[in-house]
């Protein structure tokens, strides 16, 4: 009467599926990134108001590098705080 003992699920086991990551300027044709328009850039800092990595908001490098300098000539600007406690 020695079983082995056998693993069984009630439901399938989750496979992680992500998401493909895309960049949302490529796919919507943007071509120039806004530094006057605060709203926008929020999109891309954090709680802090640092700027996201690529590898969490998807976006390529060409355009990672223009959020990067729209995001510093809206911070010289005073449209966006250099730094703060709960910016969202």
């Amino acid at each position: 009467m020695a079983q082995q003992s056998e693993i069984r699920y009630l439901t399938a086991p989750a496979i992680d599926t992500k998401k493909k990551k895309y960049c949302r300027f490529k796919k919507s044709g943007i071509k120039y990134i806004d530094y006057k328009d605060p709203e926008f850039l929020k999109k891309f800092l954090n709680e802090q108001g640092k700027i996201l990595p690529r590898r969490i908001t998807g976006t390529s490098l060409k355009f990672q590098r223009r959020v990067a300098q729209a995001v510093k000539r809206a911070r010289h600007l005073a449209l966006l705080p250099f730094v703060t406690d709960m910016m969202k």
